[in-house]
């Protein structure tokens, strides 16, 4: 059983406790003053070493056995130790944990139990609180809760319901997770806010999107200027590999792919390279291409829609009914 459960209770017989150096070593120098007074320190020895500059205080009743910053280790581990026994890393913290997203600047997020006194203590600690966290919570070190939960409550905390979709399209697509343990997460521990929303993430990426980019490009683009819905994620070979285009559009009678790139720049010259391949192999099998990034998307979607729309037609999609319903091209 990991220590940070362990230390859940103060009374713990002697015999059953870890040495001190291998305390200080799972948790990062971290100790608490009931694991303290545990090990024999008086209140007398904890002030004397504040006061000499031996420890430092970091949280109410937490402290650093060393002086200088704290690593992002032992941020984690004052975080959990404020928090209590069953206090977990949640929301951005959790993410990263999971290595979903980069490690950030920024408060360390716990999830405590509904009943708990912690309260976040900024610029350390955000809390929240949870009925539902002997459910949530994963069997790891830091304890965190579960992959699944994770990507819920990133979602519920965005600020508007089109954030909420396009965390749920990004962190599940890029995490692998199942749609059903997903599906099964949001039926048996309902999220406070966005639960519509998240449940449409979790349509739209069973229905092929797999990037926020892409929800944009179906709801921005397509939907909303009377265009046909492309087909997504369609296996092409280049050079003995399978890849996979955005949206094409062959179905519809057009030979066209569009692809939709969301990073900023090439950091690899593999993937530059492979692009360029792919679109050599889309010029020698005759088919049209766009390309088109955040900027064109998200701030330019009538004009995206218009050059999409041009090709489409130009290649031999001929549309049946006007359903524009963008404000600005209406």
């Amino acid at each position: 059983m990991p220590l940070h459960k362990r230390w859940s209770e103060e009374a713990i017989p002697a015999e059953q406790r870890p040495s001190w150096p291998i305390l200080l070593r799972e948790q990062h120098g971290i100790v608490t003053r009931a694991q303290l007074l545990a090990y024999g320190h008086t209140r007398a020895d904890i002030v004397a070493n504040l006061d000499a500059g031996r420890w430092q205080r970091v949280l109410p009743r937490v402290y650093a056995t060393f002086t200088g910053p704290l690593p992002r280790e032992a941020e984690i581990h004052a975080a959990l130790r404020y928090g209590g026994g069953h206090a977990v890393l949640s929301h951005r913290t959790a993410a990263e944990e999971w290595r979903l997203l980069p490690v950030a600047d920024g408060p360390i997020e716990i999830t405590v139990p509904y009943s708990g006194s912690a309260i976040s203590q900024r610029p350390l600690v955000k809390v929240h609180r949870s009925r539902a966290l002997p459910y949530s919570a994963a069997e790891t070190w830091p304890p965190r809760t579960k992959l699944t939960d994770t990507i819920v409550d990133l979602a519920a905390s965005r600020p508007t319901a089109r954030e909420a979709v396009n965390v749920v399209v990004d962190l599940v697509s890029r995490s692998k997770v199942p749609l059903s343990a997903m599906r099964d997460c949001v039926s048996m521990r309902p999220p406070y806010r966005f639960r519509a929303e998240i449940q449409r993430g979790l349509e739209l990426v069973a229905g092929g999107l797999m990037s926020a980019l892409e929800v944009e490009f179906k709801e921005q683009v397509e939907e909303r200027h009377g265009l046909p819905s492309g087909d997504r994620q369609t296996a092409v070979e280049v050079d003995g590999k399978t890849l996979w285009e955005d949206f094409t559009y062959d179905s519809h009678g057009a030979r066209l792919t569009v692809r939709l790139d969301g990073r900023a720049t090439h950091a690899m010259a593999a993937i530059a390279f492979r692009d360029r391949r792919r679109d050599n192999a889309a010029e020698l099998a005759g088919r049209a291409r766009l390309v088109y990034g955040w900027q064109d998307v998200r701030n330019s979607p009538c004009q995206v829609a218009a050059e999409v729309r041009a090709v489409l037609i130009r290649e031999g999609w001929r549309p049946t009914t006007e359903r524009v319903t963008c404000p600005t091209c209406s």
